[in-house]
């Protein structure tokens, strides 16, 4: 009797240690499976930061974007806030064709337009033309308006939509060719494209160019 008493002991304690051990294996898969499910959740949110950390300097192209602020209003990050006029005031390369604009009273046409596409002559690109044509130019309100709606397609185009033939504000056409490795507008380099403002899409150029 004693025997038989203890043959079902041992068997119940080696049972009790069997169900004990299979929740303990349990438990651990759960924290392993919970562990696993916080580790993705992780790394999806330092993906989606990371893909957030995307600046309007990114989608530029040209040999002189380094000469545009890295930061402040006048940087691609900042023209980016503001309607085109506005953006191009704050940018160092554009003094003179801001000038130009606001003598051609065209600051608030360009700033409420609602999506246009601009090629904008640096300040060197004015100063090659001769000072004393260039300030009867800049007296003559019509002649100016026509030179500088010239400059100015609409729609924003990027750099695959803006090649070919494109009508002008002014009435005439531009012809732009070639791409990101190396982009002209009726033989004008264009120096640093595909900039963004709020309003517009902004192709900064070498030259002035001249309407037929």
């Amino acid at each position: 009797m004693k025997r038989t008493a203890l043959r079902r002991t041992s068997a119940g304690l080696a049972a009790l240690a069997l169900t004990v051990g299979l929740a303990a294996c349990s438990s651990e898969d759960d924290s392993s499976a919970e562990d696993t499910g916080t580790s993705s959740s992780t790394s999806t949110e330092t993906e989606t930061e990371t893909e957030t950390e995307a600046t309007a300097g990114d989608q530029v192209f040209g040999p002189a974007c380094d000469a545009v602020p890295t930061s402040g209003a006048g940087s691609f990050d900042g023209m980016v806030q503001d309607p085109v006029a506005t953006a191009a005031s704050n940018n160092p390369l554009l003094g003179t064709l801001v000038t130009a604009v606001g003598e051609a009273g065209l600051v608030d046409t360009l700033n409420d337009a609602e999506a246009l596409t601009v090629f904008a002559p640096t300040d060197d690109a004015f100063g090659a033309i001769p000072e004393d044509t260039l300030n009867a130019v800049l007296a003559d309100k019509d002649t100016l308006t026509s030179i500088l709606t010239y400059h100015v397609v609409g729609g924003q185009l990027d750099p695959e939509a803006v090649v070919g033939k494109q009508e002008t504000l002014q009435g005439g056409t531009v012809n732009v060719k070639g791409d990101t490795d190396g982009m002209t507008v009726n033989g004008a380099n264009i120096l640093c494209g595909n900039i963004p403002t709020a309003n517009a899409t902004v192709y900064v150029i070498d030259t002035v160019l001249m309407p037929s």
